[in-house]
């Protein structure tokens, strides 16, 4: 017997009845032969982790620009923390692994750098609009590899595509990553908020450390645990009530408290004004695009085609650009 079948086998016999099973859900839109070790969702694991969109996410925000402190999590070091709470989860409920891994490996693929305020700006220059999950979607699908895709299967497109709040994923491996993005980002951005002197821990209220937990690991085992007791044996996933109210609770606070901060706000803005910068440039010049971006241009409108561009920059190659194309004797002093 083949690893992959055996892998199948063992599969079907230990996890829930509620698991993406490995061979449904594939609808890659090339069909491919079957790989003798893998599953068709450790298959797109590996290519999403070889990807070069995956790449880039070292360099780009993920709540606070330009850190000096290399501490600071990254886009990448979110996804990792994203990919490890989801495995946890969904080892717990007995769900499939393989998948999870894959569709939180891939879900910020398609972000733009300086976080959500560049998601932001885009949405509001660009005439269909923008979003982080849909780009990441378009780079998986389109993209990557010099517009071939990565072709993925159908459960790890539709994961991250639905990955937001709002969405409505079709598996619970899709369920457990839109909770565990939540827990990821709402944990590590309190404490890269007070390692960047934003916000004091004593500010935060102490009724959600009451429910949650006063330390850092000490909240996403609160979080965590609660999802898996409420969860199992159940067609679905979700927080013991009084937990998933404190977590929100956490969640509205640094939306109120954090991120509307005038000293990230002052931040965002120079960063907003160099983004959109670039995008109107890029209207009037957009023979400028590289090669390979106004390959698509004959299917896809212009706009789009400069979201692309926009979109997959780091946030040092933003700034390089910016200062390429606006700050006089650049390119003199550069040499």
């Amino acid at each position: 017997m083949e690893v992959r079948e055996r892998t199948i086998k063992w599969h079907r016999m230990m996890l829930s009845p509620y698991a993406c099973d490995d061979e449904t859900l594939i609808g890659r839109e090339a069909p491919m032969e079957p790989d003798p070790l893998r599953t068709d969702f450790q298959r797109d694991r590996d290519r999403i982790i070889h990807c070069k969109a995956f790449r880039r996410m070292k360099h780009k925000t993920q709540c606070f620009l330009a850190p000096e402190d290399d501490h600071f999590r990254t886009r990448l070091t979110h996804t990792m923390e994203v990919s490890q709470i989801a495995r946890t989860i969904s080892r717990a409920l007995c769900l499939n692994e393989d998948l999870t891994e894959a569709m939180a490996l891939g879900h910020d693929l398609g972000h733009t750098p300086f976080g959500h305020m560049g998601e932001r700006i885009l949405d509001r220059l660009n005439p269909g609009g923008f979003s982080h999950e849909a780009q990441s979607l378009r780079v998986v699908e389109k993209l990557e590899r010099n517009g071939q895709g990565l072709n993925l299967t159908e459960a790890v497109r539709d994961g991250i595509l639905q990955h937001p709040s709002h969405g409505h994923p079709k598996t619970l491996e899709g369920q457990v990553l839109s909770l565990s993005d939540r827990i990821a980002y709402i944990n590590h951005d309190i404490d890269d908020a007070i390692r960047a002197g934003v916000l004091r821990l004593e500010e935060i209220p102490k009724e959600y450390f009451d429910v949650l937990g006063y330390g850092h690991g000490e909240r996403i085992d609160t979080m965590i645990s609660h999802i898996v007791s409420f969860s199992e044996g159940k067609n679905e996933v979700a927080m013991t009530p009084e937990v998933w109210e404190a977590t929100n609770g956490l969640r509205n606070f640094m939306f109120e408290h954090v991120y509307t901060r005038p000293v990230v706000q002052k931040e965002e803005e120079k960063a907003g004004y160099m983004l959109e910068s670039l995008y109107l440039y890029y209207m009037h010049h957009y023979d400028e695009l590289p090669e390979e971006y106004l390959s698509y241009a004959d299917s896809d409108s212009i706009y789009r085609v400069i979201c692309d561009y926009l979109a997959g920059m780091t946030d040092n190659y933003a700034v390089h650009k910016f200062s390429e194309l606006f700050i006089p004797g650049h390119e003199v002093l550069k040499h």
